[in-house]
């Protein structure tokens, strides 16, 4: 892809699609290929295995500080989104919103510890695990849910072992899925 090319086809100027195309080479996403522009860098499954390694390192402390100081009207707001969804189908628009709801979850309580460059880590991280997200495995979004509203409750009550144990476990699930799914004949 090129810059002109995709300021074009977005109706956009150079200078915004300039600015997105270097925060997603920075961030390893994309591959500079000389005067040719980039190439959306192919990640192997080893890569994305230590990416998700990291985010257990990463965030499961990061839960444990966050308990407390998530502002309440944002774990409201996030469990009632949770609960609607675990009521309703899982079609398309579901799996579009636990996006959504994934990344209130997971930005949310590394922004709630006050460490901005810690927040970037996580995001960067998560954009790199993103390849395996509830769309390409929607059995699963009602695990999911559940695992979010048990970290949330955590949070919420300021208990910050559960906190870090709920998203490790809620983690060590990720990867346990993706690692059956990949091994599935």
């Amino acid at each position: 892809m090129t810059e002109r090319r995709l300021a074009e086809r977005l109706s956009m100027s150079r200078t915004p699609v300039r600015d997105a195309l270097l925060m997603l080479e920075g961030e390893g996403l994309l591959i500079r290929q000389g005067s040719r522009g980039l190439q959306v860098k192919q990640m192997r499954i080893e890569e994305y295995m230590d990416a998700l390694q990291i985010r257990l390192l990463l965030e499961p402390p990061v839960a444990r500080l966050a308990a407390g100081k998530v502002p309440q009207a944002e774990i409201a707001e996030l469990r009632s989104r949770l609960e609607r969804l675990l009521q309703g189908g899982q079609g398309e628009a579901e799996r579009d919103l636990v996006r959504g709801l994934d990344e209130g979850l997971h930005g949310g309580l590394a922004r709630a510890v006050g460490n901005p460059q810690l927040a970037q880590m996580i995001q960067t991280l998560r954009r790199q695990t993103q390849m395996f997200d509830l769309r390409a495995m929607p059995e699963r979004i009602e695990d999911t849910c559940h695992e979010h509203l048990r970290i949330l409750a955590a949070v919420e009550a300021g208990d910050g072992a559960e906190a870090e144990a709920a998203m490790a476990e809620h983690l060590q699930c990720v990867q346990d899925s993706i690692i059956k799914r990949l091994t599935r004949r």
